[in-house]
Order: C-alpha cells, then structure tokens, then sequence
C-alpha cells in the first residue's frame, strides 16, 4: 500500500507542469545565490545592533589573584602570603565628533542597500526566468511548425513517388523531395535539441537540477497580445527611476558617501570620555579577615577625558580627501545607473517596436506565401509548375511562418519587459 501511495505520488510529481508564476515562487525561495544575498542583510543588521551599543557605557569587570614568597622576612609572620584584586570599570565615549551616530546611520543605510541588492538580484534571476519560459514557449510552437512542414514534405515525397512509378517526375526530383523530407526531419530534431536546452536552463535556474521530468505548462498566446499597445518609453523610464532597486541603491550610495565625509571630518574633533570605577582588595599578610579587608579597601573612582588632535601624520585629511572622492564617484555612478536604466529600457522598448511591426508584415507575410504554395501545389499535379517551384514555395511559406513566430514571441517578451520595469510585475 505504502509502495502503490509512493508510486502514485511520483507519477504526480513526474507529471507537473510548471506556470511561469510558480518558477518565479519557487525562484525566489530556493535560488542559492539569492539566498546567499539574504545572508548579507542579516550581517546588516547585526552592523546596526552592534552600532546602537557603541552610543551606550562599556562596562567591565576583572579580577586577579596572586600567590608571594618572602624568604627573608624576620618579622615572624608568615612568609608565604596571598593576595587578590576586584575591580569593576565603566567608560563611556560622551562625544567623538559625530562619529558614533553618523555610524549607526551609515549602518542603517546599508541595511537598506544590503536589502535593495536582494531585490535587484531577484530581479535579475524574473528576468531570466522570463526570458527562458518565452523562449521554451517559442521553440515549443515552432517544433509544431517544423512538425507540420515536415508533414507536408512527407506528401510532396509519397506524391512524387506515386508520379514516378506512373512515369509523370524524374528520379532526380524525387531525390529533391527526399532531401527536402530530410532537411524538414532535422529541423524538427534541432528546435527540439533547442528546447531541451532552454528547458535544462531553466532548471538549473530553479535549482531542480535532480528533476528529471521538469516540463512548463503552455499557456495560450494570441496574435492580439502581440499586437497590444506598447507603453510609452518616457513613461516606462521615469516609473523605473522610481521603484528599481539598482537606482534607488545608487541614491543611497551618495547618501553614505556623505556619512563617510562626516565621519572622516570628526578626526580632527575632540573626544570626550567618561571613565568610573570601584576596586579593592585582600592580602593574607593582613590580619583582619577578608570581608573586612574587602570593606575597608573599597574604593571609587570618577574621571572624565578629553583627547585633542593636534598631529596625526596627515592621516585625518588624507581620510576626509578620500572621502570626498567616493561621494563624487557616487555621485557619477547614480548617473551612469541612469543612463544604463535608460539604454535597457530604451533597448526593450526599440525591440518591441520593431518586432511588432515585423509581425504584423510576417503575418501578411504568411497568408501569401500559404495561398501561393498552395495554388503552386495544385499547379505542380497539373504539370503546370516545375519541382524547384514548388520546393522554393515550401521554403518561403516556411520562413514566413518562422519569422511571424519568432517576431511574436519577441514582442510579447519586450512588452513584458517594459511592464516589469514600469511596475515591478510579471504576467503572461
């Protein structure tokens, strides 16, 4: 029974097909390199806990204890004697220069990269889902139409041979219809080849790299999702320099750049330190017992400490001056985020253009070359129209139907694009 459950339960498994919403879920709760990316928001965070309680007092306590040896003592006590020490000390850094607080906010702020960078690398990791599921879903529409073409090349070959043994075709274009079979067949093995490598792609994108039988589920895609509106690239661009986590990190980076100048700046401030403490201590040379030796040798202490910079070999203003240079690089790098934002998006936004209007004349494109094929085959039974006609026919209404799927897929994936810059969302 439990064998027949196992059985049952694996054919299930075996038979699942995956949405392209499920690889994007299941993406982002297993990929290992956007898991190592989490961990990195956690050494953030423990940045921040640890900055907090440098702004609060140390507090430390110590004792040590020590055996003596007085060979020579002729007081007439005893020569071997033992003593201890407590002490318990506090210290706390009143000011520094800002440097404390303006590093518990630098902290702070790369908490907030550290997740920003997690939000990019799983950006990265939906595109490529996408980009693999669009293509898988391509390649799975065009081993139809190979599988189709070669269908009709079957025919044209069962065709010509029924022409030859009745003397009406040559053994020479018999032999242009078989090649013609044979290059239809390997076409189908080659887009097939093609998928499965999209597909082990997509696995390993998954980490489902032991899932032998990983299969996507095929949804329906129409002409009119191709031929949908495309979004303004203006549009698209300034929504993007709004919520995408690479620009917003970049802001970021000048906003710590500037923490780093304040914090470097406070080198040449003084520190002020307050320092307390309470120690005693016990000797056995002592003859009063040792809780009257702890009492009696109590004492406290208070002090407070200012340290002036005066010289420090250049090294604070070497500091500042370095400081200041990684705010103008910051500064450079969020414009160079945005004119790369710019030039993806601008880059999506060409393809989806293009691709749309090479659909739309591949479609014409496709609905000509089918009625001249198909008046080319009738032409061919009547001996009207030669053997080379007919297979330049194939081959065109083949290539028509290629380019209109491909410039499908293509559109509908930019489109896609374009709407997951502009709002953070994927949809097929």
């Amino acid at each position: 029974m439990t064998m027949t459950i196992a059985m049952i339960a694996l054919t299930v498994s075996a038979q699942k097909k995956w949405t392209l919403d499920e690889c994007i879920q299941y993406a982002m709760e297993n990929n290992i390199p956007l898991k190592m990316v989490r961990i990195h928001e956690q050494s953030a965070e423990e940045d921040v806990k640890q900055s907090k309680a440098a702004l609060l007092p140390t507090l430390t306590a110590s004792t040590s204890h020590g055996v003596g040896y007085s060979p020579f003592d002729d007081s007439g006590a005893d020569k071997s004697y033992y003593n201890g020490s407590y002490n318990v000390n506090a210290q706390w850094t009143v000011w520094n220069g800002g440097r404390n607080t303006n590093t518990l906010k630098l902290n702070r702020l790369s908490k907030q990269q550290a997740e920003l960078s997690t939000s990019q690398s799983a950006n990265s990791i939906q595109e490529s889902i996408l980009q693999l599921y669009i293509q898988i879903l391509y390649m799975t529409e065009a081993i139809e139409v190979n599988r189709q073409s070669l269908e009709t090349s079957k025919k044209n070959e069962e065709r010509g041979q029924q022409m030859l043994e009745v003397g009406k075709m040559s053994k020479a274009d018999v032999a242009q219809l078989s090649a013609q079979r044979a290059s239809s067949e390997y076409k189908v093995v080659e887009a097939e080849t093609q998928l499965a490598k999209y597909k082990q792609q997509l696995k390993l994108e998954l980490e489902l790299t032991e899932e032998k039988d990983f299969d996507v589920a095929i949804p329906t895609t129409t002409d009119q999702q191709a031929l949908a509106k495309i979004p303004d690239m203006i549009t698209v661009y300034e929504a993007a320099k709004l919520q995408r986590p690479e620009i917003r990190n970049a802001k970021l980076d000048i906003e710590a750049s500037k923490l780093n100048l304040k914090i470097a700046k406070a080198g040449k401030l003084p520190t002020i330190t307050m320092n307390g403490g309470v120690n005693t201590s016990t000797n056995t040379m002592s003859s009063r017992s040792w809780g009257s030796q702890m009492k009696n040798g109590l004492g406290l202490s208070a002090s407070v400490g200012v340290s002036i910079p005066i010289f420090d070999g250049r090294s604070t203003k070497t500091q500042v001056n370095k400081a200041r240079l990684a705010q103008e690089t910051a500064q450079m790098s969020y414009l160079d985020e945005e004119d790369d934002l710019y030039a993806t998006i601008e880059g999506y936004w060409l393809d989806a253009v293009n691709n749309q209007e090479k659909f739309r004349s591949a479609s014409a494109s496709v609905a000509s070359e089918q009625e001249s094929y198909d008046l080319l085959s009738e032409q061919f039974n009547l001996g009207l129209k030669n053997i080379v006609e007919l297979l330049t026919g194939k081959d065109k209404l083949l290539t028509a139907q290629q380019n209109k799927l491909q410039s499908k897929y293509m559109t509908i994936l930019s489109q896609m694009l374009l709407t997951f810059y502009q709002n953070g969302t994927i949809k097929l």
